[in-house]
């Protein structure tokens, strides 16, 4: 059996590699070159394992056409085309925690050689100079640091600053002043931490609302003699303007690690002896380096193995619960029994979820519901990643409901929809025993139980002698061996409902002719591969 094929674009560790383990063939280019790189992802590539050097991009991401993954080494995902990944159903995902101690201690280590101007003295020490008068500096203890941006490095640099005497300020939207309290925090304002702080850390993501939040309007509020660190991404800081703020003495000092351009060699900022610059090195530790690529080969492994991924950063969903996961693959054949019977997808579905599963998030079902709906009914290959997007173009609503109470089995799943012609259609489904054995159960309050398998066919009629042992020989004459059956029917002489499972698939044209020989009135064919 082929195995899939990884791409190692970059530099990796070797933890990365063993991470991955034996069940993946191992390629590897040099992602920065584009005459290396899309030849390489036009060769049957299934994921491809990037650092910041190697741009996914919509012309990347086209040239490989059976790529699952893009895995980014990192947090960042600036060279990475989201949404032309999410629309080619490609997953991403990145390794949101793996630098997050490296880049706190960066900035903590960038303030205090601030602080103390550790930079220029050691410049002028290493060319001759003894000038211990010239590079005195401040003590931060019963100083105020300012937080902007008070998520997961934002507060483990407050929790490492706390050591050092001082009070913290935090200025973030999403947080309240409850939860900053208990981290030791004073939730403030923006203009009031500006006007506050003595020291100033950047530890926000990089989007519109905050590119140049800290421009000439803001520079012009803070509290002279302040300090400005921004390890977390350029472009957040007008550099511009911080260079003229210090020029004019409205800033003392300053240490960064990102720039609005990278690589940066030629900045303002640079004539200022009183700023500390690195060239985003907030990452660059070896363990930093390690975790990330560790991280993300796991997240691979789970991709290609066609499980979620909690790191993905284009699939909704989440950590999924070990009871929650045998539920997965149930859900998604209920969606494509549910598209196969009615010939069409809804346009309202209702993933209706019953039973002491409800315990747990069960919101990935819904997930499986529209994977398996567009399954078979699109030429594009249809994922966790692409599934909502493919119902959100096709103007299908879906909604999750969960009850804890299931009145005939420990628990139940009915996918519920309604047609654009008003039709409605539900099929119902579970788990039984300790192998798991996903069963149908219901179609259209049509009680039935009946082992799912990969070739199945279902027929409705009005209730009349004959029917199952005429269809029974059409199928045995196009060598189709029934492997089991169940009838349902509303009443005695009512509407009647047959599930079949088969050893074979059916013929195509066997329904055209069922239908037309024997005057049933729906007969639907469905192939679970």
């Amino acid at each position: 059996m082929t195995k899939p094929v990884v791409l190692l674009a970059e530099e990796l560790s070797p933890a990365t590699i063993e991470a991955l383990g034996p069940d993946f063939e191992i390629r590897r280019c040099d992602g920065a070159n584009r005459d290396e790189l899309l030849p390489a992802l036009a060769e049957g590539v299934d994921a491809v394992l990037i650092r910041s050097a190697t741009k996914m991009d919509a012309e990347a991401i086209a040239a490989a056409p059976g790529l699952k993954v893009i895995a980014r080494a990192g947090v960042g995902l600036d060279n990475v085309d989201v949404p032309a990944a999410t629309k080619a159903g490609v997953m991403v995902v990145n390794a949101p925690t793996s630098n997050i101690t490296s880049a706190a201690e960066l900035a903590v280590g960038l303030l205090l050689a601030s602080a103390r101007n550790i930079a220029p003295a050691n410049q002028a020490l290493k060319g001759g100079t003894w000038a211990r008068k010239q590079y005195g500096g401040v003590e931060v203890l019963d100083k105020k640091v300012g937080v902007v941006g008070f998520g997961r490095i934002g507060q483990l640099v407050a929790e490492r600053l706390k050591g050092f005497g001082v009070e913290i300020l935090a200025y973030d939207p999403y947080v309240s002043a409850q939860r900053a309290g208990q981290l030791g925090a004073r939730l403030v304002t923006l203009d009031e931490l500006l006007a506050e702080a003595d020291f100033i850390t950047i530890h926000l993501p990089k989007t519109p609302e905050t590119l140049g939040l800290i421009g000439e309007e803001a520079l012009r509020k803070v509290k002279p003699g302040v300090h400005i660190v921004n390890a977390a991404r350029g472009g957040i800081i007008d550099e511009a303007a911080l260079a003229t703020a210090i020029a004019e003495g409205r800033v003392a000092g300053a240490g960064i690690d990102v720039f609005a351009s990278e690589p940066c060699t030629d900045s303002p900022l640079f004539e200022h002896e009183s700023v500390v610059v690195t060239p985003h090195l907030g990452a660059s530790t070896e363990e930093a380096q390690e975790k990330a690529g560790v991280a993300v080969a796991r997240s691979v492994r789970l991709a290609l193995s066609g499980d979620l991924v909690p790191d993905a950063v284009n699939v909704s969903g989440g950590a999924v619960a070990e009871e929650v996961r045998p539920g997965i693959d149930l859900v998604e054949k209920l969606g494509r029994i549910f598209t196969a019977i009615a010939g069409a997808v809804p346009v309202q579905l209702d993933v209706d979820v019953r039973g002491e599963i409800t315990e747990h998030d069960v919101s990935v079902w819904g997930l499986s519901a529209l994977k398996g709906l567009f399954t078979d009914v699109t030429s594009t290959p249809v994922t966790y990643v692409n599934a909502p997007l493919l119902a959100e173009e096709r103007g299908v609503e879906t909604r999750l409901l969960t009850d804890p109470v299931s009145e005939d089995y420990r628990n139940i799943t009915t996918l519920r929809g309604t047609l654009a012609d008003g039709r409605q259609l539900a099929v119902a489904g579970t788990l039984t025993g300790p192998k798991m054995v996903q069963k149908l159960v219901g179609i259209d309050g049509l009680d039935l139980e009946i082992p799912i398998s990969q070739h199945m066919a279902f027929y409705r009629y009005e209730d009349r002698p004959g029917v199952i042992g005429t269809i029974g020989g059409l199928l045995g004459e196009a060598g189709v061996n029934i492997a089991g059956m169940q009838v349902a029917r509303d009443d005695e002489q009512g509407q009647a409902l047959v599930a079949l499972t088969l050893d074979s698939a059916v013929p195509a044209d066997l329904a055209e002719q069922v239908m037309s020989q024997v005057g049933v009135d729906q007969f639907r064919i469905v192939e679970l591969d």
